[in-house]
């Protein structure tokens, strides 16, 4: 059975709007902006397989730091050594092997949420500047990628949400099935299809939204510092060099964004597990939660952990992202003062 909803209307309409909004990009003369292009279909399928790509093969590998960060959320009365004991205790308590728990829900998911997210912030903020022109889109740069980032992961956070209801119920219940597939199947059999796989939209929009927003914003008015400090640009400075940038930029933004979204992620890593909240609505599930949890708890529990996983995730992201767009052929679209 299908993990994801039915969502042709809503891809119809996504691409209706991607023509229009590319083709006034086409209309636009030679097709550049900023300086840079043209752009066309092949660089946003670049932009988005180079997403999907790069948070796939980040959050694989950050598995057992997020296994253990789950845990430590839902469980702190047993997981209450911090981060390292965390590991500790699940190795010695399940064996190594369990670190590896949700590995296939969590590559998956992120290769289709990288897909939409990095692709959709390239697609939107490079339309967005060729619509207001590029003084404006320069003065108003910030403007744009908060709204691009925002749009971008409210579209790749339809698909995710399945694989995160999945990934957290594997975590935290291991011994409910043996697979993704095994684990959808008994989720939507024992609580229907939108309960089993959306009861944390709310939550994942709460927590991805905000993180996606400061995560472009941080880390491109941090890439502008490190050029400025550096005397140079992105134009002038090598592929290494550019590279150097997005994972040292990556990293600020990574742990500005895990401050800004933690309370929405722990609150998703309870909501997914079994029984949390009680029963009623999603929101009334939620501040059950919040009630029984505390917001300091909200805000902290397992917050070391995940400055050290997105920090490196978000870094991984950036450097990742940047080398299979050179791979590809294609010159990531940066900002730049039309004066320079």
């Amino acid at each position: 059975m299908p993990i994801l909803p039915p969502v042709g209307s809503l891809a119809g309409g996504s691409f209706g709007l991607f023509k229009s909004l590319n083709s006034s990009v086409a209309a636009s003369g030679d097709g550049k902006i900023m300086g840079q292009g043209p752009f066309g279909m092949k660089y946003y399928l670049s932009g988005a397989l180079a997403g999907g790509i790069c948070c796939s093969l980040t959050h694989g590998a950050l598995t057992p730091v997020d296994v253990v960060k789950t845990r430590i959320q839902l469980d702190p009365v047993t997981y209450n050594e911090g981060f390292l004991g965390g590991f500790r205790q699940i190795i010695a308590n399940e064996g190594a092997p369990a670190l590896l728990t949700g590995l296939g829900p969590t590559a998956q998911g992120y290769f289709i949420q990288g897909w939409f997210k990095f692709g959709g912030v390239e697609f939107f903020k490079i339309n967005i500047t060729n619509m207001i022109g590029d003084k404006t889109a320069w003065e108003n740069r910030n403007t744009i990628y908060l709204a691009s980032s925002a749009i971008a992961e409210f579209i790749a956070d339809i698909f995710l949400c399945p694989f995160e209801a999945c990934r957290i119920r594997l975590v935290s219940q291991p011994d409910f099935a043996t697979s993704l597939m095994g684990t959808a199947q008994r989720l939507v059999s024992e609580n229907g299809f939108i309960p089993a796989f959306y009861s944390g939209f709310v939550p994942i929009l709460f927590k991805q939204v905000p993180y996606t927003m400061a995560k472009f914003a941080v880390q491109g008015k941090a890439a502008e510092s490190i050029y400025a400090s550096l005397g140079s640009d992105s134009k002038s400075m090598s592929k290494g060099g550019n590279i150097g940038v997005s994972l040292l930029s990556g990293v600020i933004a990574g742990v500005v964004a895990a401050i800004i979204s933690h309370p929405a992620d722990t609150l998703l890593s309870k909501i997914n597990k079994g029984g949390a909240g009680g029963s009623g609505s999603m929101m009334s599930r939620m501040m059950n939660i919040v009630g029984e949890t505390g917001v300091l708890t909200l805000c902290t529990q397992g917050l070391g952990a995940r400055c050290v996983m997105i920090g490196t995730l978000t870094a991984g992201q950036f450097g990742v992202f940047d080398v299979v767009m050179n791979a590809v052929g294609a010159k990531k679209f940066h900002f730049h003062d039309p004066k320079h």
